[in-house]
């Protein structure tokens, strides 16, 4: 009797992880694990399950050379690749007016986002970024699968490439020139847990904004908006 082949996924964002208990029951036949805690990944895991893949959604750190040269390990890209290499995918599409992209299945390798691509699929980029982070999950589990079913082969990245930077805190600032597409765009794009929301300062407060919609006829956008003092900001940083 044929082993069944064993399956590793490493994510820590919720959107990931209510994603993957959906759809659980559905995935190809296997013995498929999750880990959600950056320290529960290690060399000895990989030698003890030895999997066939090891996934990671939405992955946040470097991945050891002793792993990505033990096992294929599959990451998750929001970009057309080699266009968009780099930090902020998201933010650095909406920020520069795109409404749709690719998101890329390729392999690790050393250099950031460079390795080979085992397919890709469209996306759409309308929503607040909880919402595309959602959405990106569903997608994402579906290629997984799609990935442990067929074995496909990745194939090198072409094309020119583009580097994305990654956005820094202080980049949230909402801009004191903008139109209502342009501020709706920015708050939506940063309205996720974990990310830097979008914001002005005001005196001793620092007002933060999210749940932005855009009235088109009126060309205005409402939010909900929280106060909070800037020194205790400065205190918790």
């Amino acid at each position: 009797m044929t082993e069944k082949p064993t399956y590793l996924v490493a994510t820590t964002k919720p959107w990931n992880l209510r994603a993957f208990e959906r759809v659980r029951p559905t995935l190809p036949e296997g013995r498929w694990h999750l880990i959600c805690d950056k320290a529960d990944l290690t060399i000895t895991l990989i030698e003890q399950i030895q999997p066939r893949y090891v996934f990671f959604p939405h992955w946040s750190w470097v991945v050891p050379d002793d792993i990505t040269e033990k096992v294929e390990c599959v990451c998750f890209h929001a970009t057309d690749l080699p266009f968009g290499r780099g930090g902020s995918p998201i933010q650095n599409l909406i920020a520069r007016g795109h409404s749709d992209t690719m998101v890329s299945a390729l392999r690790m390798v050393r250099e950031l986002d460079a390795g080979p691509v085992y397919l890709k699929c469209p996306f759409s980029l309308q929503g607040s970024a909880t919402e595309i982070f959602t959405r990106i999950a569903d997608l994402t589990m579906e290629m997984i699968s799609k990935i442990a079913a067929t074995e496909p082969v990745p194939q090198p990245q072409s094309g020119p490439v583009v580097i994305f930077p990654r956005r820094t805190p202080g980049e949230s600032e909402i801009p004191m020139s903008t139109d209502a597409y342009s501020l709706y765009d920015h708050i939506r794009m940063l309205d996720a847990d974990s990310y830097p929301p979008a914001f002005i300062d005001y005196g001793p407060w620092r007002l933060t904004f999210g749940a932005a919609a855009l009235d088109r006829d009126e060309d205005s956008v409402s939010a909900q908006v929280r106060f909070t003092l800037r020194e205790k900001i400065k205190a918790k940083s």
